[in-house]
């Protein structure tokens, strides 16, 4: 089975081509280069918790700080944890990997 991304999960369409990337904007997990590969996602998608200013349950997010409590609530969240298990990676090592540490 292939490993859902964030946007394909939420089913924001703020993706590349998505249905409301004209009235909202591309997200920055669709479109984070950095983050491409990590716990098997397509650019930051399986990593928008370690990116700041994501589009999530109808909210523009801020920070990774700021954001980090609703992340840690969140079903995807959980899914990809599951999913990754002993693979998964945290919000500090998809930062290191990124530059951001």
């Amino acid at each position: 089975m292939a490993k859902l991304n964030c946007w394909e999960f939420e089913k924001c369409g703020r993706h590349p081509g998505g249905m409301n990337v004209k009235e909202l904007g591309v997200c920055p997990a669709a479109t984070e280069k950095r983050a491409h590969g990590i716990n098997g996602g397509i650019n930051g998608g399986r990593a928008c918790w370690a990116i700041a200013g994501t589009f999530c349950k109808g909210k523009t997010q801020g920070t990774v700080a700021e954001k980090m409590g609703t992340c840690l609530r969140c079903d995807f969240y959980h899914l990809v944890r599951t999913e990754e298990n002993a693979q998964f990676k945290t919000s500090r090592e998809i930062l290191k990997i990124m530059g951001e540490l």
